[in-house]
Parts: structure tokens; sequence; C-alpha cells
């Protein structure tokens, strides 16, 4: 199935991103319009529209994200200063993309609800 969100573009290279950690189940690339110094989306390869529509059998891609986003944060040098995970779910959570994602945030000390102090 191709995923026909900008994300599916973007995996697919028909539109342009930065991209920072790619392998064969998952791409990171620095967000457009990002809410904080450093703003990566981590995105399964896989089309899966929102975390509700996770199967069991795919249950192993966010932990993949995870591990991803903790090693680019190790990478990157920004780890022991600390960093934000977060995942939006439908349109009430935030989500615009509905394609199953992750994004980091970091750079500066994040406020309680996800923006910079």
């Amino acid at each position: 199935m191709t995923d026909p969100t900008i994300f599916g573009k973007i995996i697919r290279r028909e539109l342009p991103a930065d991209i920072v950690y790619e392998d064969d189940d998952l791409i990171a690339f620095r967000d457009i319009a990002p809410q904080a110094p450093v703003h990566v989306l981590f995105v399964p390869k896989t089309p899966i529209a929102t975390l509700n529509e996770l199967k069991p059998e795919q249950a192993a891609v966010v932990g993949k994200l995870a591990y991803a986003a903790a090693q680019y944060a190790k990478r990157e040098g920004f780890a022991e200063d600390g960093y934000r995970v977060v995942m939006n779910c439908n349109e009430h959570g935030g989500q615009t993309v509905f394609q199953l994602h992750l994004h980091l945030l970091a750079g500066d000390p994040l406020g309680r609800f996800g923006t910079p102090r």
C-alpha cells in the first residue's frame, strides 16, 4: 500500500526533506515548521494512519522510532541535557499528517506543553 501523505512523498523522494536518518524501516527528517530549535520527525516507512490503527504485529515499530530518536539525541550531543518525544493521535490530539510519526523536540528547556520557555 502506498502512503498518500506528505510523509509518503518524502519517503519516495517525490518531495525534498532534510533527512537526518534512514534505515530499512524508518526515516527521520527535520520538521519544516519547527516548534523547538531541534524538531525532527521519525516516520515508519510502512503506512499506519494513527496510533489507534497500530496492529499487534506492528507494535515493534514504535520501539524502533523511540530507539532511533534516542540514538539521534546521543549522536547530536543533547541527550544528557534532555529532549521530548511526542506522538499525536487524531485531530484532538494534534495530529495533522495521518501517518504515524514521532516528534523529537530539543535545544532549549521545554515548557509544560512542549513550547520553549
